[in-house]
């Protein structure tokens, strides 16, 4: 193994290393998107705070034993690496993206590409806010590239083919995941507690208007003979939606949030208390500790799900399917980058279906079961 040293930076998608960084290799989405590009052949250089932890999930990802690594151990920390070493793509899985999408994504830039996994409607809106710098440097910016995101925004888009701009949509994120024992961890807990944190919201007469974290609860009987129940929250789903339909009303739910009424009663008032953000970082540090049993996946599959209505009656309602909601994670993400690595794709700031089309869906293993 060997560690970065430094070389200088570059500029242009062509003077770039042609190296696919992956931040948080040593993850569970990390140490898949890295088994999965290193198959198909890329350059995948880890990227992590633990040289050893990163050397274990090198090898057993079918990393070469000489791979280069990168030790780093902030978004900061990375970004300064990124423009020094200039990598052709940056996966980026440490989590906590409405912190370090924007530091990290505008370090690729100019030329280099950037995905990540964002669900949060802050996050994702943080990184699409981006979109006419990334045009400029020739950067792609992928952001949601993950289940909730792809599995309802390629439902919307495909219902809607050519068809006028639809009255109103709703998508729901059913996932099925399969629970690793360990503890919960940095990027998840970010993650979970910033969604807590963002809220409701849902889109009314064109606009992003606040909502009750919870809202909307669903009994959702999927196509396989299996239900899940949903509530609404501020999610990527919705702005991807929203994007992909046009739809001036427009709102998402998902399995993971709760749907039984005592703990939704409670959702509200402890996002207020997370907003705050020393108690946010407090809860989000406690959370990260917390040890977790390993636990089969609930439900057979994990469900996109969207309904798509228009002024004159129409309605159409689909579904994607895919296997474990974190597998099929990091198939997304590991087909963006292979996509970007290859010269694919279109400079700006995009969801992954914006970027790469709706099928994208199903080259990562998903399968549409449209009405």
């Amino acid at each position: 193994m060997t560690e970065t040293s430094g070389t200088g930076g570059t500029t242009g998608e062509s003077r770039t290393s042609g190296e696919v960084w992956v931040v948080g290799a040593t993850g569970r989405v990390g140490r898949g998107v890295t088994a999965r590009l290193a198959a198909r052949g890329l350059t995948v250089v880890p990227v992590g705070r633990s040289r050893e932890r990163m050397i274990a999930a090198a090898a057993e990802a079918g990393l070469p034993g000489d791979v280069k690594v990168v030790v780093a151990g902030s978004a900061e920390r990375i970004a300064e690496e990124i423009v020094r070493e200039r990598p052709r793509v940056v996966v980026n899985t440490m989590g906590a993206f409405a912190a370090t999408a924007p530091v990290i994504a505008r370090a690729c830039m100019p030329g280099g590409h950037y995905v990540d996994q964002a669900n949060d409607v802050v996050a994702v809106d943080r990184l699409l806010a981006l979109h006419d710098e990334a045009v400029r440097a020739g950067s792609a910016l992928v952001t949601g590239a993950g289940f909730g995101v792809l599995a309802t925004e390629a439902v919307v888009a495909k219902l809607c083919e050519g068809r006028p701009a639809p009255h109103r949509v709703r998508v729901d994120s059913v996932a099925s995941v399969a629970i690793e024992a360990g503890v919960f961890g940095a990027a998840l807990a970010a993650s979970t507690v910033d969604a807590l944190a963002a809220g409701g919201r849902r889109y009314e007469n064109g606009r992003p208007v606040t909502s009750r974290l919870g809202a909307g609860p669903q009994q959702l009987n999927l196509p396989d003979g299996e239900s899940a129940k949903s509530a609404g929250f501020a999610s990527g789903e919705l702005t991807a939606a929203h994007a992909a339909s046009g739809a001036p009303f427009v709102t998402a739910t998902s399995a993971l949030v709760p749907a039984a009424p005592p703990a939704r009663a409670l959702l509200p008032p402890l996002g207020r208390l997370l907003s705050v953000p020393a108690l946010r970082s407090f809860a989000a540090g406690r959370l990260a500790r917390v040890r977790i049993k390993a636990a089969p996946r609930p439900r057979t599959h994990s469900w996109g799900h969207a309904v798509v209505e228009w002024e004159d009656g129409t309605r159409r309602e689909g579904w994607l399917r895919a296997g474990d909601g974190m597998d099929y994670t990091a198939g997304v993400t590991a087909a963006v980058t292979e996509l970007l690595a290859r010269g694919v794709g279109r400079p700006g700031a995009w969801t992954p279906a914006a970027a790469l089309g709706a099928d994208l869906a199903t080259t990562a293993g998903g399968t549409f079961v449209l009405d």
